[in-house]
């Protein structure tokens, strides 16, 4: 690798508020606000309106949508007469 032209990898938390869950990783996304860790150490911080959390997917509260029932009610309505 060259010296110079990578960004800085380093330690940052990303916090969804919704769901009032935090995670700290690696990342080169930067930010002027910080938080404490539970270790005790300050981290920069970013908040995220979406995380596996809050997601319906990973929660499980996704609903299934009746396509087909969709299709023939939109069939029905707007048949050539």
């Amino acid at each position: 690798m060259k010296p110079g032209i990578h960004p800085d990898y380093r330690p940052i938390v990303f916090r969804d508020r919704a769901a009032d869950f935090a995670f700290l990783t690696r990342s080169t996304a930067t930010s002027e606000k910080t938080v404490e860790w539970t270790d005790g150490k300050s981290y920069p911080v970013i908040d995220v309106e979406i995380s596996s959390a809050s997601h319906p997917f990973y929660t499980g509260t996704a609903r299934v949508v009746d396509t087909a029932g969709r299709v023939e009610r939109f069939q029905r309505r707007y048949q050539r007469r």
